[in-house]
């Protein structure tokens, strides 16, 4: 199986690339998402079997000054990998977020209706999945992830999320990569247990101070957890026929 994967000198992208060293991550000069032609010419030339879409625009608050950038990268960029992939009938396992969600209930399931988006970022990542959806063949893998360490020196007590440090959630995500041909869901969400953000900073910033919400500058959602039951059951068969 050929592997097409964009984004891959994020966060995401480097522990993929480290888990699944075959994958082919051509660099953003080489492989433009905002530029259809070079998409095009990119997946013409490898011919892949699955394309997994992590490139994305990521800073919540810079979002928020820089709109047509984000929706230009998050947006546009997600049409071009869906029309690319449908024209050499590679299936898109594209990666999404949690903050499609309110954040008003938590819990949520990969069947409930996700919005209204609570800030501009969380606006052009619900608008593509949509884009994702006119691939053919998609899987649309909602998650959150930190990096490796806690970055900042405050973390939020009355935000909660089902997120986990890149290196834990990327061994899943590249499960699901492996198998992706095979996987008939559509809409997957690949998360830990529920937990406030300052809980998951203290697990590797013991000396991390508490926050609120209040303070972050930009409009967040309170409880954007995701139920990752399908995932857990997906994962079990998945690991038992490899």
């Amino acid at each position: 199986m050929r592997v097409l994967l964009t984004g891959g000198s994020g966060r995401l992208g480097q522990e993929l690339q480290a888990l699944l060293p075959e994958m082919v991550a051509p660099a953003s000069s080489e492989l433009d998402v905002t530029n259809p032609e070079s998409v095009r010419a990119v997946v013409d030339r490898e011919q892949p079997d699955v394309i997994v879409h992590a490139a994305a625009y990521t800073d919540v608050g810079a979002a928020e000054r820089n709109r047509a950038r984000c929706w230009q990268v998050n947006v546009e960029g997600t049409r071009h990998m869906a029309q690319a992939a449908n024209a050499v009938g590679a299936k898109l396992l594209h990666i999404s977020t949690d903050y499609v969600f309110d954040g008003d209930q938590g819990h949520y399931r990969e069947t409930d209706t996700p919005g209204p988006p609570v800030n501009y970022y969380a606006l052009t990542k619900l608008v593509a999945e949509e884009a994702a959806r006119a691939a053919t063949r998609h899987l649309i893998v909602r998650t959150s992830f930190r990096p490796r360490e806690f970055a900042y020196p405050v973390a939020f007590s009355d935000v909660f999320t089902s997120q986990d440090y890149v290196d834990i959630i990327a061994l899943d995500i590249a499960l699901a990569i492996q198998h992706a041909p095979d996987i008939s869901d559509e809409v997957l969400h690949i998360a830990t247990e529920r937990k406030s953000v300052y809980e998951l900073a203290r697990r590797r910033r013991p000396d991390v101070q508490e926050g609120t919400r209040a303070s972050a500058g930009v409009r967040l959602p309170g409880d954007v957890s995701l139920d990752s039951g399908r995932w857990r059951e997906l994962r079990a068969l998945l690991s038992s026929s490899a």
